[in-house]
């Protein structure tokens, strides 16, 4: 997936969540989340843990194991997910600052690239907590951190709700002007270029022309989540300030190119072939919420609108693709993998309460 991203213009990526007590005893699947791609010119990987101890000998590992090329290391203080959270991980590392001050300590005096630091606006929406972590941790004076990612969004919101770009603004202008700033990145409903004008640059210039608070702080850049696994094609439409009305059948390619780079990976046996669409299917149960721009009364669509049901596409398969049926996404996958086993069925694992 971060390879199609790189075609379309994507900066910066980072790998999938790795949790610090899975890598310590040497599971593979949990050091697979860390491997990096030669296309991948600028690449982190992303840590979470409840413990000083195991993010320092993590950061011992990364830094020893010679196959490891990485540009910045992530913690994850943003995950809502309950038993991520249950171990002190996750969005619940917010509310811990002597273990976050600890971990920061630790893995800052092994690690030999910057840190930075995802979370939320804290943990539930109506006592948001970053626009005073972020300060405290700038107090701490601690070298290497290079960045607070922010989603505008509170643990139990999850996904729910429109992200809060007004104090995403905030955090950024909390920091104290004495002590070395901070660059703050915003995460949270980027699904177009206008998006990315109104709730970044907007934010950027408005605090500029106001009197109060360092505007700068807050970067002049996007960090994608669910945006780019509807839309990979989004840092495209970013860059050249443009709605992109993208044909079925490019991104037919776009699809033909996933699998063969799945195929690549982990092979084209039997193994290989169940595992790329494995992945593929679980794409499409984010790819099939796009509606195509030629299709829309009102551009642009926004992250959190639900299309009408049974929309039609101006072809059988930008129809097809546009289908929130699981069926219509395995006949997808076949027109690209082949049949699959009689008896199949999928279920996509990702679920949320939001759109």
């Amino acid at each position: 997936f971060r390879r199609i991203m790189k075609q379309y213009g994507a900066d910066i990526t980072c790998g999938e969540m790795a949790l610090s007590d899975q890598l310590l005893s040497g599971k593979p699947s949990e050091w697979a989340l860390l491997k990096r791609h030669p296309c991948e010119d600028v690449f982190g990987v992303q840590i979470a843990s409840g413990h000083a101890d195991q993010f320092t000998r993590v950061a011992e590992l990364l830094t020893n194991e010679e196959s490891m090329e990485i540009d910045f290391v992530d913690l994850n203080l943003g995950c809502p997910i309950d038993m991520i959270c249950e171990k002190g991980a996750g969005a619940s590392l917010m509310l811990r600052e002597r273990k976050l001050k600890a971990s920061l300590v630790g893995i800052l005096n092994v690690l030999q690239c910057p840190v930075t630091i995802k979370m939320r606006t804290g943990w539930n929406e109506k006592e948001p907590i970053a626009h005073q972590l972020v300060p405290k941790i700038q107090s701490w004076g601690i070298d290497g951190i290079g960045a607070v990612m922010i989603h505008g969004r509170s643990r139990l919101q999850r996904y729910s709700r429109v992200a809060k770009w007004d104090y995403i603004a905030k955090v950024a202008s909390s920091q104290k002007p004495d002590l070395q700033q901070i660059p703050v990145i915003g995460n949270g409903d980027i699904f177009s270029y206008t998006d990315y004008e109104e709730k970044i640059l907007n934010q950027i210039n408005n605090g500029e022309e106001g009197d109060g608070g360092n505007a700068s702080n807050l970067l002049p850049t996007a960090m994608l989540g669910r945006g780019a696994l509807i839309k990979p094609w989004l840092p495209t439409e970013i860059k050249e300030r443009r709605h992109w009305d993208i044909s079925a059948s490019e991104r037919f390619d776009m699809l033909k190119d996933f699998v063969k780079f799945g195929l690549e990976h982990w092979g084209s046996d039997q193994q290989g072939l169940n595992q790329t669409r494995r992945f593929l299917l679980e794409w499409l149960s984010f790819l099939h919420r796009y509606v195509p721009v030629g299709l829309l009364e009102v551009t642009p669509q926004y992250m959190n609108q639900r299309p009408p049901n049974n929309m039609c596409g101006r072809s059988d398969l930008e129809t097809m693709m546009m289908s929130k049926n699981c069926a219509d996404w395995i006949k997808i996958s076949e027109m690209l993998l082949g049949p699959v086993p009689e008896g199949f069925l999928f279920e996509p694992k990702h679920k949320a309460n939001s759109y």
